[in-house]
């Protein structure tokens, strides 16, 4: 059975490094069935690779293999890159295999709504004037993500469902509170200086999807920690669907009623 949608956004999958979490991306794309996918920046993290040598396991190919053949099955897939793949940004407005190539996008939803979609990396001043969220933001990030591994293997064993450790110290941390706020609040800033009705974006590894000042604000999250998306159903509603905690149930939903079900706690007007 497959997970039929308009429109999906995934970012910052990071393949390359041994925190993505190619098994289940590949699990989700194997049941995914849209008109439009948006890759929306760090599919491949080249700073990885560069700095910490060539890390790719089948998986990673698996995933790669998974992206082309919904390219070549009839799916517009959109490839916008960030900074860990800033590589590409060379090959902007060419296409591979049938997968465009793109430094932004404007995306009309079902409902005739303009949702700005691009990486986020511009917009991440804030970062580079302080040392300490730097820091946070590669070597101390990395570390979290191997807390989160041996804390949710430990919460598998006990039969309890995924929790993200990292996310939860992060949402403690106040610096790492006040920046995802400034650069949330500048990216809804953007949307309205560019008069589009939303602006989706990933890149800061902080899945979200809400309303404020009249632009609808989502970020994708990221496949090393979340394995989170944005969806479109068939009216241009979007949802967030978080992939390790929503799966078993929207699989007995699509068997049961044969179509993606409406995430209502997850949904924005």
């Amino acid at each position: 059975m497959k997970l039929h949608c308009r429109t999906v956004c995934l970012s910052d999958i990071h393949l390359g490094t041994r925190n993505c979490k190619a098994e289940e991306l590949v699990d989700f794309l194997r049941r995914l069935h849209c008109d439009t996918l948006y890759l929306v920046g760090d599919v491949i993290d080249f700073w990885r690779l560069k700095q910490a040598g060539w890390y790719w396991p089948a998986a990673h190919n698996e995933v790669v293999r998974q992206l082309l053949t919904l390219a070549q099955n009839g799916t517009r897939v959109v490839y916008i890159p960030g900074n860990h793949d800033e590589l590409l940004r060379g090959y902007v407005g060419t296409e591979f295999n049938g997968i465009e190539i793109a430094s932004r996008c404007v995306h009309e939803s079902a409902d005739g709504r303009r949702l700005m979609i691009l990486h986020g990396d511009e917009f991440d001043a804030v970062i580079c004037s302080s040392p300490w969220l730097s820091t946070f933001g590669s070597r101390s990030y990395d570390a979290l993500l191997g807390l989160n591994h041996w804390v949710n293997l430990g919460r598998r064993k006990l039969g309890l469902p995924y929790w993200s450790f990292a996310s939860f110290l992060k949402s403690r941390v106040k610096n790492a509170v006040d920046y995802i706020a400034t650069f949330e609040q500048a990216l809804i800033h953007s949307a309205h200086r560019q008069q589009v009705d939303g602006i989706f974006c990933g890149h800061i590894h902080h899945p979200a999807l809400r309303q404020a000042g009249g632009i609808l604000y989502g970020n994708c999250g990221d496949w090393v920690e979340h394995c989170t998306a944005l969806m479109e159903d068939a009216t241009g509603q979007w949802s967030q669907l978080f992939w390790m905690e929503d799966r078993a149930r929207l699989l007995t939903d699509i068997r049961q009623a044969g179509a993606l079900p409406t995430t209502r706690q997850r949904r924005a007007a």
